[in-house]
């Protein structure tokens, strides 16, 4: 995966209604090792990493790249938005687009947080790059992302198998402002 290209990074913080999208920062480091090492989020993702591993390795303000957003729900960090160009894919389609990956913490489930974070961070990439096309993919057994998906405006490009699961990718069509 690579940079977003000519992207101004970090942009203003993004505000919706519930919640803030922000460059990560040092306070954030604790919610970042919580949300790498839980088996629950990386049920889809190949397993958690070892926390022990994790605190080591782990720099100071973690997840600071160009693409990455903290989801901030009341000054407190529930999840990170990634915004990649693809550079390498097991699908062809998708290399050369943006690609959209969220990670969020067991208790922020269930809330819509998720949607209301893609959807915000989806509407700045369009703002920032219009007409760019956006790839998601996730496994298929993964109800809760397929759904999300398709709140979100991605449709089935292709299936594919990958680290032993079924993975689906979809493609959410440029929006030209």
């Amino acid at each position: 995966m690579d940079d977003l290209g000519p992207v101004v990074w970090p942009p203003v913080p993004i505000k919706t209604e519930r919640l803030v999208l922000r460059e990560p920062e040092a306070r954030d480091r604790a919610s970042f090792l919580e949300l790498y090492a839980s088996s629950e989020v990386h049920t889809y993702l190949g397993g958690p990493r070892p926390r022990d591993e994790l605190e080591r390795e782990m720099p100071g303000v973690p997840g600071r790249r160009p693409g990455s957003f903290v989801v901030d729900l009341d000054g407190a960090m529930i999840g990170q938005i990634l915004l990649r160009r693809a550079t390498e894919h097991l699908c062809p389609v998708a290399v050369g687009k943006v690609d959209l990956g969220y990670l969020f913490l067991p208790r922020a489930w269930g809330f819509g947080y998720a949607a209301e974070a893609c959807a915000a961070a989806l509407d700045w990439l369009a703002g920032v790059l219009p007409g760019e096309p956006v790839v998601l993919a996730t496994q298929t057994a993964n109800v809760r992302s397929m759904r999300l998906a398709a709140k979100l405006g991605f449709t089935e490009v292709e299936r594919f198998r990958a680290w032993d699961a079924d993975q689906w990718l979809g493609l959410r069509a440029p929006i030209v402002r």
